[in-house]
């Protein structure tokens, strides 16, 4: 726990806690799901705070253990590239943006089903009051806004490679988010009630994509914002690689004398390297680095040449 980032780690905590909570509390006959989970905007029960508290409740666990392993996986990664204060909005505009969206998709089924004609339901087992009906529609995870965070991973690394079970092979991380987006359209419309919010999920990575294009055409909207994806995470790598060179300029310069001895000639022929020509040449080379590292940024590690990559290997040294 000491190396997740703040954020992360607080989200995993606050949904560890909440699940515990209401399973003792269940226990007790209070549902801490009914009371913070995302009602339908008609219903009685509807509370507009819902639309943040619902993303810290979860029907099970396996419900719960999916959603904070796919938090750690990419929440990590993200928070670090994009740090604490910019992660944390967008995870809270993805989950809020998935319950607007499932609560879109709740009012589409009540009316194409004309559901305001009826004052009962029959659920096949009861015959219950519409009013209790649609207070039964309850939507509750961190699942759109984890599938938020997965997008945001997708299109800052698209050429990074992952594992996915039962995959026995590698999948490049864009592929991914194309596949998963295909598989909850699918599951949308061929799988309606099989009780998983699917709308939720897209809403999710739909919000997270629309914030991500803003940041990047308003890199200077203000706080951290106008760091560019990547760009944090880049940064402390150059700050390692310029660290490296000048404790190892200094080791070869033998302190503060001034000059490096160009070692590349015999010693009768060894001339001092001015300061102007060392200065010019760690210039060179910093230029080189900073160019491959933006270009991981923008188009992954695997977008290298084998050169850029012995370059950016040599330069860690």
């Amino acid at each position: 726990m000491r190396n997740i980032p703040t954020v992360t780690k607080n989200l995993l905590l606050i949904n560890v806690l909440a699940f515990a909570a209401s399973y003792v509390l269940k226990g007790m006959g209070i549902d801490l799901n009914d009371l913070f989970g995302l009602h339908f905007f008609m219903a009685e029960d509807f509370h507009l705070w819902q639309l943040l508290t619902y993303m810290f409740m979860h029907g099970g666990f396996t419900h719960i253990l999916m959603n904070m392993f796919m938090l750690w996986m990419f929440g990590v990664v993200m928070e670090n590239v994009w740090g604490s204060k910019k992660f944390l909005i967008y995870y809270i505009v993805c989950g809020i943006g998935a319950g607007l969206c499932q609560e879109l998709a709740q009012y589409g089924s009540y009316m194409i089903e004309n559901l305001a004609q009826y004052e009962y339901v029959n659920t096949g087992t009861a015959r219950i009051p519409m009013a209790d009906y649609l207070n039964l529609w309850t939507t509750v995870g961190a699942s759109g806004a984890v599938y938020g965070v997965l997008l945001a991973f997708g299109m800052s690394f698209p050429e990074e490679r992952m594992f996915i079970i039962p995959i026995p092979f590698p999948v490049k991380a864009k592929w991914i988010i194309i596949g998963s987006i295909a598989m909850e359209l699918f599951y949308a419309i061929g799988m309606n009630g099989d009780g998983v919010a699917h709308l939720a999920h897209l809403g999710g990575m739909f919000f997270g994509y629309l914030l991500i294009k803003y940041w990047q055409k308003h890199p200077y909207s203000g706080g951290d914002f106008g760091a560019n994806k990547g760009q944090q995470f880049f940064d402390k790598m150059r700050n390692n690689w310029e660290n490296r060179t000048h404790r190892s300029a200094n080791q070869q310069q033998g302190g503060a004398d001034g000059f490096k001895w160009n070692t590349n000639t015999t010693a009768k022929q060894q001339q001092p390297e001015s300061d102007w020509d060392y200065n010019a040449r760690k210039h060179k080379e910093q230029a080189e680095i900073d160019r491959i590292l933006d270009k991981i940024r923008k188009s992954g590690y695997d977008s290298l040449s084998k050169e850029e990559k012995q370059k950016l290997f040599d330069s860690s040294k």
